[in-house]
Protein backbone atom coordinates (compact mmCIF):
# COMPACT_ATOMS: atom_id res chain seq x y z
CA UNK A 1 0.00 0.00 0.00
CA UNK A 2 2.67 2.44 0.81
CA UNK A 3 3.89 2.22 -2.97
CA UNK A 4 0.36 3.08 -4.68
CA UNK A 5 0.55 6.14 -2.32
CA UNK A 6 4.30 7.28 -3.63
CA UNK A 7 2.70 7.20 -7.58
CA UNK A 8 0.52 10.02 -6.89
CA UNK A 9 2.79 12.22 -5.51
CA UNK A 10 5.52 11.88 -8.52
CA UNK A 11 2.89 12.43 -10.71
CA UNK A 12 1.70 15.88 -9.30
CA UNK A 13 4.92 17.42 -10.13
CA UNK A 14 4.62 16.35 -14.02
CA UNK A 15 1.12 17.92 -13.78
CA UNK A 16 2.40 21.56 -12.74
CA UNK A 17 4.90 21.56 -15.37
CA UNK A 18 2.78 20.05 -18.09
CA UNK A 19 0.38 22.99 -18.27
CA UNK A 20 3.36 25.71 -18.14
CA UNK A 21 5.04 23.96 -21.80
CA UNK A 22 1.63 22.97 -23.43
CA UNK A 23 0.65 26.86 -23.54
CA UNK A 24 4.63 28.02 -24.66
CA UNK A 25 3.83 30.37 -27.62
CA UNK A 26 5.96 31.20 -30.58
CA UNK A 27 6.23 34.22 -31.61
CA UNK A 28 7.76 35.07 -35.17
CA UNK A 29 9.27 38.39 -36.34
CA UNK A 30 11.27 39.79 -39.21
CA UNK A 31 13.02 43.17 -40.62
CA UNK A 32 12.51 44.09 -44.13
CA UNK A 33 14.79 46.13 -46.16
CA UNK A 34 14.90 48.45 -49.39
CA UNK A 35 18.97 48.75 -50.64
CA UNK A 36 17.74 51.61 -52.95
CA UNK A 37 15.18 53.55 -50.59
CA UNK A 38 17.53 52.57 -47.71
CA UNK A 39 13.68 51.91 -46.21
CA UNK A 40 13.03 49.18 -43.51
CA UNK A 41 9.99 47.80 -41.71
CA UNK A 42 9.49 45.50 -39.18
CA UNK A 43 7.11 43.21 -37.21
CA UNK A 44 7.30 41.04 -33.88
CA UNK A 45 5.15 38.80 -32.10
CA UNK A 46 3.56 37.08 -35.21
CA UNK A 47 2.33 33.72 -35.09
CA UNK A 48 3.83 32.19 -37.77
CA UNK A 49 6.77 33.13 -39.98
CA UNK A 50 4.83 34.02 -43.17
CA UNK A 51 2.62 36.43 -41.28
CA UNK A 52 5.85 38.20 -39.35
CA UNK A 53 7.44 38.55 -43.42
CA UNK A 54 4.01 40.24 -44.80
CA UNK A 55 3.72 42.98 -42.40
CA UNK A 56 7.56 43.78 -42.14
CA UNK A 57 7.75 43.33 -46.22
CA UNK A 58 4.21 45.67 -46.07
CA UNK A 59 5.29 48.45 -43.51
CA UNK A 60 8.84 48.83 -45.49
CA UNK A 61 7.09 48.95 -49.23
CA UNK A 62 5.03 52.09 -47.97
CA UNK A 63 8.21 53.95 -48.39
CA UNK A 64 10.36 51.70 -51.30
CA UNK A 65 8.59 48.93 -53.65
CA UNK A 66 11.95 47.34 -53.89
CA UNK A 67 11.82 46.05 -50.16
CA UNK A 68 12.53 42.37 -49.65
CA UNK A 69 12.89 40.66 -46.01
CA UNK A 70 16.61 40.58 -44.79
CA UNK A 71 16.00 38.39 -41.49
CA UNK A 72 13.33 36.73 -39.46
CA UNK A 73 13.38 34.99 -36.48
CA UNK A 74 11.71 33.04 -33.58
CA UNK A 75 11.77 33.89 -30.62
CA UNK A 76 14.83 36.11 -30.45
CA UNK A 77 15.99 39.66 -31.22
CA UNK A 78 17.16 40.97 -34.59
CA UNK A 79 19.08 43.62 -35.72
CA UNK A 80 19.26 45.73 -38.87
CA UNK A 81 22.76 47.47 -39.38
CA UNK A 82 23.55 49.84 -42.46
CA UNK A 83 26.28 51.36 -43.66
CA UNK A 84 27.53 53.60 -46.64
CA UNK A 85 27.01 51.21 -49.56
CA UNK A 86 25.50 47.98 -47.89
CA UNK A 87 23.92 46.68 -45.16
CA UNK A 88 24.14 43.22 -42.94
CA UNK A 89 21.27 41.66 -40.96
CA UNK A 90 21.13 39.12 -38.15
CA UNK A 91 19.21 37.22 -34.98
CA UNK A 92 20.02 36.46 -31.91
CA UNK A 93 19.08 34.99 -28.64
CA UNK A 94 19.63 38.60 -27.10
CA UNK A 95 19.69 41.57 -28.86
CA UNK A 96 23.62 41.84 -28.07
CA UNK A 97 24.27 39.07 -29.76
CA UNK A 98 22.50 40.27 -32.69
CA UNK A 99 23.74 43.72 -33.11
CA UNK A 100 27.37 42.13 -32.78
CA UNK A 101 26.56 39.67 -35.57
CA UNK A 102 24.42 42.72 -37.73
CA UNK A 103 27.62 45.03 -37.46
CA UNK A 104 30.11 42.30 -38.07
CA UNK A 105 28.20 41.16 -41.23
CA UNK A 106 27.23 44.73 -42.83
CA UNK A 107 31.32 45.74 -41.63
CA UNK A 108 32.32 43.01 -44.51
CA UNK A 109 30.32 44.78 -46.88
CA UNK A 110 30.93 48.47 -46.26
CA UNK A 111 32.40 51.39 -43.46
CA UNK A 112 30.34 53.18 -41.09
CA UNK A 113 27.95 50.66 -40.02
CA UNK A 114 25.15 51.57 -37.70
CA UNK A 115 22.39 49.63 -36.01
CA UNK A 116 18.87 51.61 -37.99
CA UNK A 117 16.46 48.46 -36.03
CA UNK A 118 16.07 46.36 -33.21
CA UNK A 119 12.99 44.31 -32.76
CA UNK A 120 12.78 41.75 -29.94
CA UNK A 121 9.73 39.33 -29.90
CA UNK A 122 8.11 38.56 -27.12
CA UNK A 123 8.52 34.40 -26.97
CA UNK A 124 12.24 34.80 -26.37
CA UNK A 125 13.55 31.47 -24.54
Amino acid sequence: MAGMRGVPLLAVPLLVLLPSAAFAQDYYGAIAYSPGKKAHGWASNHPSRAAAQRTALENCRKYAPDCKTVVWFLNACATLATGEAGYGSAWGSTQAAADKEALKLCGSHTRACTVVRQVCTEGRK
